[in-house]
């Protein structure tokens, strides 16, 4: 099937889905979190050969996030669960008033219609997106990455199973065919048929889809994400926002790139994140995280010299740049000209410094005091989210049901005329 013939197969559906209530949706998403585990079997099968195909073409680290076990597919079908157990956007009435003339004029939360989603080698975001797209009242069309074409495939697979035991059509949700370039430029240029675009990945998907798209995209996704460990910071907190936000996932956009160190600790603060970072996890049998480091913070550790990139890298991986900074002021300057804009943190115990941080720093997440790997629809109790928006205009921060929605204005009356 092409993805034309998809692309119309979901804007015919959506149209059902739009008029269907939120306990149908519900109902639907059950049937879809049951279909996948009862499809345990078959979508790990499928993704074993995913990984036999991607051995050796891919990280370590990547290949992670192309790994599936039943605990994962259990932890995608109580997610699809969570998002059923959400309020429904849909229909929902924003903003009422009534004017003086006695016409009320209803803000009112509707569907987006056909939503696409472009991502990679992450098989949990083809059910995370669907059930999103879903409960939002729309039809969702996947291009997922070719590593993970098998497992997309068969959990799409599952999930449509659900939907037509919901008595809702299967091509609700539909994955496209075609994991080649030409696909993804077909959904970017599919005007009238792709009401939203969202692409999830790395620096160049991102930058492809926002320089080519002629549908409406939301850029998500690439985390250039910081530490600032300000010269009050309670050092032993800062270690263990470090090494959580650094190795408890690397690949994912939240894990934290950059570390910036005040320079009147970082003679004592430094060693300790070494000893941290490094030689404990070396001797725990762990990876260690390879520093890069800055001449000021060369001079205090061993490390490995920063390259002029490195402090504009989204690294997904055991790496982090090092750098030392003489004040706040500096530190923000820094995360101004080297961010992307979606999560970045200060460890202080200076309430006054953590307030200005969180007023200049110009993020979609703004920490203080704890760590950048919160940045995610379901730390944020807003469920699994279809990405974490970078910009400013429609959404910002993790996508939830509710970014995922328009509105429109119901105006209702008794014959009265301007």
């Amino acid at each position: 099937m092409t993805t034309m013939d998809i692309l119309i197969k979901a804007k015919a559906a959506a149209p059902t889905l739009a008029q269907t209530d939120t306990e149908q949706k519900n109902r639907a998403l059950y049937a879809m979190a049951e279909s996948l585990e009862a499809e345990t079997e078959a979508i790990l099968q499928a993704n074993i050969l995913d990984m036999e195909a991607a051995h050796d073409t891919i990280s370590p680290v990547m290949m992670d996030r192309l790994a599936l076990s039943a605990e994962r597919i259990r932890a995608m079908a109580d997610g699809i669960r969570q998002v059923a157990a959400l309020p429904d956007p849909v229909g929902r009435i924003r903003r009422r008033v009534e004017r003086p003339n006695g016409i009320i004029i209803e803000q009112v939360g509707v569907a987006m219609g056909v939503i696409a989603i472009i991502y990679e080698s992450r098989p949990n975001v083809t059910s995370d997106a669907a059930a999103l797209a879903i409960k939002a009242g729309s039809a969702c069309v996947l291009r997922g990455g070719k590593e993970a074409f098998r497992s997309a495939n068969a959990i799409v697979t599952a999930m449509q199973a659900g939907l037509e035991a919901a008595d809702l059509p299967a091509e609700l949700v539909q994955l496209v065919q075609d994991t080649t370039r030409v696909s993804a430029q077909e959904l970017m240029t599919a005007v009238g048929f792709v009401d939203l675009l969202i692409p999830r990945g790395g620096a160049g998907l991102i930058r492809a889809v926002t320089e080519n798209a002629k549908v409406p995209c939301i850029q998500t996704g690439t985390g250039i994400c910081h530490v600032y460990v300000d010269k009050d910071a309670d050092q032993s907190k800062a270690l263990q926002i470090i090494e959580n936000a650094k190795t408890s996932r690397p690949s994912v956009c939240n894990a934290e790139e950059v570390c910036l160190v005040h320079r009147d600790i970082a003679a004592e603060f430094l060693p300790k994140l070494k000893t941290r970072l490094v030689d404990d996890r070396i001797e725990d049998g762990k990876t260690p995280v390879e520093l890069r480091l800055d001449p000021s913070a060369a001079l205090l550790i061993d490390g490995t010299p920063a390259g002029p990139h490195d402090f504009d890298t989204e690294f997904l991986d055991h790496i982090l740049a090092v750098a030392v900074v003489d004040s706040a002021e500096e530190a923000m300057g820094h995360i101004a000209m080297h961010s992307t804009g979606h999560s970045d943190a200060i460890v202080t115990e200076n309430e006054e410094t953590a307030e200005r941080f969180t007023k200049v720093v110009d993020s979609a997440a703004v920490y203080v005091n704890c760590s950048t790997r919160f940045t995610d629809g379901g730390e944020f109790g807003l469920g699994c989210e279809m990405g974490i928006s970078t910009q400013k205009l429609h959404a910002r921060g993790p996508m939830g049901l509710e970014e995922l929605t328009c509105y429109k204005y119901i105006i209702r009356g008794n014959g009265q005329v301007r």
